[in-house]
């Protein structure tokens, strides 16, 4: 049995039994059959296949060892208690795996994974190299060279019987405990996981792909917890590991300097397994840590100060966690009980701090920590000592908190979330198991629209637009998930979700929330309502470190995508039936000034939609694409991009009109860049004036093409001479237009023919030169579109050339054959330079 300070193995209900007849009728194995006298604990058990009277049992009892019987469980010996060779702490693992084909190979899953070839009798280390901690292992029923373990780092793999095993890295299993974020440009997420170190990586990327495990560091080891960059300099913060241990990491050098307090007296300090940390909002260098009091560090950790006294009850019933574990200790600071759970420092008044207890005590200061209030008995509904897991102060009013009450530790799933206004004299209940599914864990309040709410529990995401009153589960893209903590991150309003198995998510722009929250929902029913748009980053895009193409097995978190971010919402028109209508588009324009410059389609489904501009202003089709295959599905071709500025963005859905603004900032990284963009501009226009041009010109000679091929199909089988003429001259024709096409797009030949003299070719390298580098423009960006507007203005002499030397004729044979077809066009002139 477990409780939240003390657990204990064995008891009168533990032991072994058999049955032989499916179940209807059990025997108890005992030591009279073999087993060890006495009480007996937690047992791992395993059949093997390939010979079922062949059992291992791992026993806990005063001796824990590894007995086996080859009689079906009849009798039983004991083979091996070298805790060494079979793992000493049946708590956490016990179990146990016997190779399909052979019953003498058994394995054994603890701390390592080790294996017997003798029965039992002695184990060898079986597979090294990988994360320490094993739960599972399956192994293929034909194949047992073939076995997938799995580990509190993940999953691992042989297919060689454990000479060589491959670590799974395609698989987001990480467990959260905390999670929290800095304002670096992108910003990192930062969080400790079980097992598995604190590490902080980035929410998005400015590089191409998506974001990969590499791009993640680790800043501490041992089970990560709360992880706090200092905001004054985010190299550097603090982490923690189980137990109370607090560091002091910097990124730059790898170094974790060991800042946990010391009593100036040297009274004992009791520390969570997971502790109280949390940063002041109103100085970098101070941070708060709670034992059984509250530390207050000035100066980042270097020195403490204890501005409390013992918070919580303090009873030494609950303090015996040295004694834990029954049968066989495992006294891992897990049991450390009585101690300060959470500190939440009021980002509004300085001086006002809330603590709440694993044992249920839930005080708050108004002077610093000069006095201190214990307010739970104002609360009603919850439980004695029921674990205070967070209390979140408003950042709007200075009384005004949240606490989360968890009461799991004791079978006990409802959600216990409650509100005070007036620093804890009353509280009103925001939550209960009528509201969602799980117990509470995490809460968060939106720190720009105070009625925009998140909260999770142990089976999802919930959110309230109406300061609790009621709530929603958020499913879009989210799991069924233990969801342990949240951020916001306000520069850019994204709220960041920590998970306990389901590892980290990003719910991209709260803004569209915050309208909801601030106008209610009939923003909803808006036949189309444009949201306010985040600022949008010129960011040039660098490659992902590594190997380009990764494959399947390779993890990449979604990156969020380039360029401004649109959210509006439509309600489309009932249709006949009565249903929404689907599958129409929203026209979505860019406004410069008063001009289009760009024109986009967007999706037009019932609800919120959302869609991207990447930064281009219009752009022009080339001389290789066809009129017909240039409809492209989100609009018109994309030009260069654009000067940074503020630009409008214009909503069209049926005869409704909505617009906001969006802000196009420059790459911070790149001074200048804005003045360079400018000097371009020029070039840019010159060189789609160009394109326009060569593609007119290319257009006529697809049309003069598909015009000789409809003049064949009239004249038909007519083998008179006037008809014969047109025929000829016409296969004539296409002939000369093929010579033509050519100059735009290459011989078309079986193979690779790449020709840097063609159209295509020029137009594409002075597209490259001017597009490459963010710079003003240089004289290789000019001679490039020099030879470019070269080349066009050959191939415009020649087609024009053709239309009027050779159409003409050609023209002449289709009449002769009484048949018209034709119109007079003006000849295809470059645009002028000016």
């Amino acid at each position: 049995r477990r409780w939240p300070w003390f657990f204990e193995s064995g008891g009168p209900g533990s032991g072994l039994y058999v049955t032989h007849d499916g179940g209807e009728t059990w025997d108890e194995i005992t030591h009279e059959d073999g087993l060890p006298k006495g009480e007996l604990g937690r047992m791992g058990l395993a059949i093997a296949p390939s010979n079922p009277d062949r059992v291992y049992a791992y026993v806990e009892s005063k001796n824990n060892a590894l007995y086996r019987s080859d009689d079906g469980g009849s009798s039983w010996r004991m083979m091996n208690d070298d805790m060494g060779q079979i793992g000493g702490r049946p708590f956490y693992y016990a179990d146990l795996r016997v190779d399909p084909k052979n019953p003498n190979r058994v394995y054994s899953l603890h701390g390592d994974v080790t294996m017997s070839e003798d029965g039992g009798k002695s184990f060898e280390p079986f597979l090294q190299g990988t994360h320490p901690d094993h739960h599972a292992m399956w192994i293929h029923p034909e194949d047992p060279s073939f076995i997938v373990e799995g580990n509190d780092g993940g999953m691992t793999i042989t297919r060689d019987g454990g000479e060589s095993w491959r670590i799974v890295e395609n698989l987001p299993l990480a467990q959260f405990y905390h999670i929290n974020v800095d304002n670096d440009l992108p910003y990192h997420v930062y969080g400790g996981m079980q097992d598995n170190g604190t590490w902080r990586g980035p929410a998005y990327v400015w590089r191409s792909g998506g974001i990969r495990n590499s791009f993640w560091e680790e800043i501490a080891f041992g089970d990560g917890f709360d992880a706090v960059p200092d905001p004054a300099d985010n190299t550097k913060g603090y982490a923690m590991s189980q137990g109370g241990n607090l560091y002091r990491w910097d990124v730059n050098t790898g170094q974790g300097e060991l800042i946990r307090p010391q009593h100036p007296e040297g009274e004992e300090l009791r520390f969570n397994w997971d502790a109280a940390l949390a940063q002041s909002p109103h100085d970098p260098a101070t941070i708060y840590y709670g034992s059984q009091f509250v530390h207050r560090s000035p100066d980042r950790g270097q020195s403490w100060e204890i501005i409390s006294p013992d918070l919580t009850t303090d009873d030494p019933e609950k303090q015996r966690q040295l004694e834990s574990g029954g049968l066989t200790y495992d006294v891992t600071e897990a049991e450390n009980f009585t101690t300060i759970a959470a500190i939440g420092p009021s980002p509004v008044q300085e001086g006002v701090l809330w603590a709440g207890t694993d044992d249920g005590q839930l005080h708050v200061t108004r002077n610093g920590g000069a006095s201190w209030t214990n307010v739970v008995d104002n609360i009603e509904g919850v439980p004695d000592t029921t674990w205070v897991h967070q209390v979140k102060p408003s950042s709007h009013d200075a009384g005004t908190a949240v606490v989360v009450f968890d009461n799991h530790r004791r079978n006990d799933w409802t959600p216990y979330v409650y509100r005070t206004t007036d620093y804890g004299e009353s509280w009103t209940r925001l939550a209960d198991a009528d509201d969602m599914e799980g117990y509470a864990l995490s809460f968060i309040q939106d720190p720009e629209e105070r009625d925009l709410m998140f909260l999770g529990t142990e089976l999802g995401l919930y959110f309230s637009v109406d300061r609790g009153d009621t709530w929603h589960e958020w499913t879009h893209g989210y799991p069924t998930a233990s969801t342990m903590d949240l951020a916001i991150q306000e520069r850019e309003a994204d709220l960041v979700v920590g998970t306990f198995g389901r590892a980290a998510y990003v719910l991209d722009d709260l803004r569209p929330l915050r309208a909801l929250a601030r106008e209610g929902p009939q923003v909803l029913n808006d036949s189309l309502r444009a949201f306010a748009t985040p600022d949008a980053y010129l960011a040039l895009m660098n490659e992902a470190p590594g190997t380009r193409f990764s494959g399947d097995a390779f993890f990449e978190g979604e990156n969020r995508p380039y360029g401004a971010r649109l959210s509006y919402v439509v309600t489309p028109p009932a249709s006949d039936t009565g249903e929404a209508a689907s599958g129409e588009e929203v026209t979505i324009e860019i406004v410069d000034d008063g001009a289009v410059i760009r024109t986009l389609k967007g999706p037009a489904e019932a609800g919120l939609n959302r869609t991207t501009w990447r930064l281009r202003r219009k752009g022009v089709r080339g001389p290789t694409t066809p009129k017909e295959a240039a409809e492209k599905p989100d609009g018109e071709p994309a030009g260069p991009e654009v000067v940074p500025g503020t630009y409008t963005v214009r909503y069209r859905y049926n005869d409704h009109v909505d617009s906001t603004t969006v802000t196009v900032k420059p790459d911070p990284r790149i001074e200048g860049m804005r003045a360079a963009q400018e000097d371009k501009l020029e070039l840019y226009d010159r060189l789609m004036s160009v394109t326009e041009a060569a593609t007119e010109a290319a257009d006529r000679l697809r049309e003069a093409k598909r015009t000789t091929s409809q003049i064949d199909d009239v004249l038909g089988d007519r083998d008179d001479e006037a008809a014969t003429t047109a025929k000829d001259k016409g296969k004539a024709m296409r002939d000369s237009i093929k010579a033509l096409m050519q100059e735009v797009e290459g011989k078309n030949v079986q193979g690779i023919r790449r020709d840097p003299s063609v159209v295509s070719s020029r137009l594409g390298m002075a597209r490259f030169y001017l597009g490459s580098s963010v710079r003003a423009s240089d004289q290789s960006d000019r001679r490039a579109l020099e030879r470019a507007e070269k080349r066009v203005q050959r191939f415009l002499n020649g087609v024009n050339q053709f239309f009027a030397d050779d159409w003409p004729a050609y023209r002449k044979a289709v009449t002769e054959a009484d048949i018209s077809f034709f119109e007079d066009r003006e000849p295809v002139r470059m645009p002028p330079n000016e």
